[in-house]
């Protein structure tokens, strides 16, 4: 195992010990000024500055007590933010009633459409469009972004 999948995976651990999902990990910067970020979120509850602050502190300290990064470097943990794509199932539940920007796969190619969210069953999400329920797969979704409104 590489350095790179050491830290994955002192990562994966220590995000799913305080019950979040790990949506990215982001290796930046050259070797004299290393940048990890990463990026948790939660199926119910928001990410709260002091939990990215407690997660960040365990895996930095276990990056340096296995000495895994030689060198100087920066550790930035927090919420995906609006911009980033919803990855997980988990993450569209606390979004209900929110819109979206959806890109699917159907039998006839990819389709792209802004909708609400109306529920989440177990692999089945259900958009509504101009009044027209959308029901789409989960694994059919290419792309999901939140859309904020004023």
């Amino acid at each position: 195992m590489n350095k790179k999948e050491e830290i994955l995976n002192i990562t994966e651990q220590v995000v799913s010990r305080y019950g979040y999902l790990l949506i990215d990990v982001v290796f930046r910067g050259d070797h004299k000024n290393r940048i990890i970020e990463i990026f948790i979120d939660h199926e119910k509850d928001g990410v709260t500055t002091k939990t990215c602050a407690s997660i960040s502190r365990e895996i930095g300290e276990q990056i340096d007590e296995e000495e895994l990064i030689a060198s100087k470097y920066r550790l930035d943990v927090s919420s995906p933010g609006v911009d980033r794509p919803l990855k997980f199932i988990q993450q569209f539940v606390k979004n209900i009633d929110r819109k979206f920007e959806i890109e699917h796969t159907t039998e006839e190619g990819a389709v792209k459409f802004e909708g609400k969210l109306k529920s989440v069953e177990e692999n089945k999400l259900t958009f509504i469009k101009e009044k027209e329920e959308i029901v789409i797969d989960f694994p059919n979704i290419k792309s999901a972004k939140v859309l904020i409104s004023f």
